[in-house]
């Protein structure tokens, strides 16, 4: 499996930015994708989650109303919509497919890091006050 991530740079307070991650390697719309992030000296945490058809999403907290997750089956690429960008977004931002035991798994919401793995290298997002 490969994971491609991009569309990160440096934003200021308040902006926008559209991340990509396109995957090649398995049957993309079999798998529910989620994207995280992991801010220097800090933890992992999930940021948003879409199932395999792209009909549910699921947020952290912190996200709900300023981030959007869709995707593109047609395309093998899930996107995330980042708005209202704050500082405490800064971080590497990474995306992976849901675990190959998972695939077209109902359950949801199913938005834990130990659902998924074959994490890309990610993509930085910096935004500045």
């Amino acid at each position: 499996v490969q994971v491609l991530e991009s569309g990160g740079g440096l934003v200021q307070t308040g902006g926008s930015l559209r991340l990509s991650c396109t995957i090649s390697g398995l049957r993309f719309d079999y798998f529910d994708m989620a994207w995280s992030r992991q801010a220097p000296g800090k933890e992992r945490e999930a940021v948003a989650c879409i199932n395999h058809s792209g009909l549910l999403t699921s947020y952290g907290e912190s996200e709900k109303g300023r981030f959007t997750i869709s995707r593109d089956n047609d395309k093998n690429t899930v996107y995330l919509q980042m708005d209202s960008l704050k500082a405490e977004d800064t971080a590497m931002y990474y995306c992976a497919p849901a675990k190959k035991e998972l695939a077209l798994g109902g359950l949801w919401p199913r938005c834990g890091l130990s659902d998924f793995d074959s994490w890309g290298q990610g993509t930085q997002v910096t935004v500045s006050s």
